[in-house]
């Protein structure tokens, strides 16, 4: 419906400005060293990527329609009230083969995408492509991922974060901001 989407794409500049300024004040605590921390891409062997946990299918809270998730290990922001504060270790959580993972998703029916959650699935940039392009590819789905980066620093970086990001359809991006919770969401 395309009033619900003007809706939702209606934007309060002050409400806004304040998110604008929330994450400047947040990021400014990392000053130099946040751009370095992109750079530190999780190490895993060619075709795995390392995982928090097991692969979700319809899924209705990480973006539009039925979706299939990855929840990706590894997270340099540990941002303050992250509700998965144990994705975080970049040691932790456990390996699997890319082709495996292609394997399962083929099996979920009835999805309309596939989205990157974590931890922070930019640093498993390249796994996280290789999975993005074969989506869209084989099973014709849209890719969304979040990241505590911002699209300013991704592309500011480049590289595998760049490449990754290119490969979406959505980025929701930007740290969790504590302040900013709002349960009575619905």
């Amino acid at each position: 419906n395309m009033d619900v989407l003007k809706e939702l794409l209606t934007v309060d500049k002050d409400v806004w400005m304040d998110d604008v300024k929330d994450q400047k004040e947040y990021f400014a605590q990392f000053g130099d060293r946040l751009p370095a921390e992109i750079a530190k891409q999780l190490e895993t062997p060619a075709g795995f990527i390392r995982l928090s946990g097991p692969l979700e299918h319809d899924n209705i809270v990480n973006g539009d329609g039925l979706r299939a998730v990855v929840w990706t290990q590894g997270c340099p922001n540990h941002c303050p009230g992250c509700q998965n504060p144990e994705t975080w270790d970049y040691e932790a959580g456990f390996l699997i083969e890319l082709d495996e993972i292609k394997k399962r998703l083929r099996e979920f029916k009835g999805q309309a995408g596939l989205t990157f959650c974590g931890g922070e699935p930019f640093v498993q940039a390249g796994a996280c492509k290789e999975l993005a392009d074969w989506v869209r590819k084989e099973l014709h789905w849209n890719v969304w991922s979040f990241s505590g980066f911002t699209y300013e620093i991704i592309k500011e970086y480049g590289g595998a974060p760049w490449e990754l990001l290119k490969s979406l359809d959505a980025l929701i991006d930007g740290p969790f901001i504590l302040k900013q919770r709002d349960l009575s969401l619905r």
